[in-house]
């Protein structure tokens, strides 16, 4: 079972992407693509 988790968190840490850009006095900071704005 340990093993079927292992391999089920590597392949899902494939998926996630990281972006670039600068966090603020928060951890925040606005994705000037979309408007958005979000915290980490």
């Amino acid at each position: 079972m340990k093993t079927i988790i292992t391999i089920m968190i590597l392949l899902a840490a494939g998926f996630v992407q990281a972006h670039s850009g600068g966090t603020d006095s928060s951890g925040c900071h606005r994705d000037h693509k979309t408007g958005g704005y979000h915290c980490h």
